[in-house]
């Protein structure tokens, strides 16, 4: 009896001996992995990026803004002269067979005249909050329906202004298979008709947008002819607050170059240029929105963004640089003059 406890004894000596040498190993790799992405990353060179902006009406008249001045004064003071514009389908046909295009027309005519150009984005599920901007009179009608009705929409749309050409790029929805907003579940064989449908209207390139951080890119740029990958560091959870994202510019570049053969190219269609918040940003303190997102943190997200490789980024929080400016918090506006007098050098090109 007192052989098998003395046994015993010496497997529990010999299991802890082994937990804490794999322990050990097992931090001495991770450790050595840390380091080499540090250095992998601290050693890559920064690359020119054309940057724009998206802006979204429905979210500069939340703030309390003019939304046609936010729009003109962020092409005239700070110098963005690309954009990525939402047609909203609420804001499109706001009664059933009535279109209205006025806002677009505006837009578009606006940037024209500054040599702008434009990245439509079209369909039900389209940047901002709540996500799907479905007509009222459309809301309660069966989803066959309102699938058939979105089309007609879209078409609608690519008709007016595919001769337009400050448009350059159809986006067709909004990070389609990711699970945020108040949408309905996400559906591939719907959206191969939504993009059918634009390319045998219009010859012009369609991206199909994905969450950069959770989402592996293969199904949109099994899709697209244009990847767009969002770009946030600092996001909102439920469980830890704000939450620094640990990702790395050299994780972006591998996986578009992995994806590359697939698509003509892979851009960053959002940009974090906003704290990411629990709740509407205009309820929440101006201090604590500042602290997440202040003139150095966006210099380092476009220093990240230089490295990563893509030519191309839309920056996402103009509307709320403008409503702090309104609030004599100008930094962030200034920040962003200043940068975009820097990309107006000469290896500035136009996007396609």
């Amino acid at each position: 009896m007192r052989g098998a406890i003395q046994k015993i004894r010496g497997w529990f000596r010999q299991g802890r001996r082994t937990a804490v040498w794999t322990a050990f190993f097992l931090s001495l790799a991770l450790g050595l992995l840390l380091v080499r992405a540090i250095a992998l990353n601290l050693g890559l060179e920064e690359r020119p990026v054309t940057f724009g902006a998206t802006f979204s009406k429905p979210y500069a008249e939340q703030l309390g803004l003019d939304w046609k001045t936010a729009l003109t004064d962020s092409m005239d003071e700070l110098g963005i002269i690309h954009w990525r514009i939402p047609a909203y389908w609420d804001e499109l046909e706001p009664e059933p067979w009535s279109y209205d295009f006025s806002v677009l027309d505006w837009q578009l005519e606006e940037i024209s005249k500054r040599q702008g150009t434009v990245i439509l984005a079209i369909g039900r599920k389209l940047p901002r909050w709540p996500e799907c901007h479905v007509p009222e009179w459309a809301k309660y009608l069966p989803e066959e329906v309102i699938r058939q009705r979105l089309l007609k929409a879209m078409e609608a749309t690519v008709i007016r202004y595919r001769d337009n050409p400050t448009v350059t790029v159809w986006q067709v929805e909004n990070e389609p298979f990711f699970p945020f907003g108040e949408c309905p579940k996400p559906d591939a064989d719907f959206l191969k008709q939504e993009i059918s449908l634009v390319k045998s209207l219009d010859a012009r390139p369609v991206m199909v947008t994905e969450s950069g951080e959770l989402s592996t890119w293969v199904r949109a740029a099994g899709l697209a002819d244009i990847l767009g990958i969002s770009t946030y560091r600092v996001v909102w959870s439920r469980y830890f607050g704000n939450l620094y994202w640990p990702v790395t510019p050299n994780s972006y570049r591998h996986r578009a170059e992995a994806i590359g053969p697939l698509v003509r190219k892979t851009i960053i269609s959002e940009l974090q240029a906003e704290p990411w918040t629990d709740g509407p940003i205009e309820n929440i303190p101006l201090d604590r929105q500042t602290d997440i997102m202040d003139p150095k943190r966006l210099m380092s997200n476009v220093s990240f963004a230089r490295r990563m490789g893509m030519d191309e980024a839309y920056l996402w929080g103009v509307e709320w640089w403008y409503w702090l400016r309104q609030h004599d918090r100008p930094e962030m506006w200034e920040t962003a003059r200043e940068l975009m007098r820097k990309d107006r050098a000469p290896h500035a090109q136009t996007p396609r």
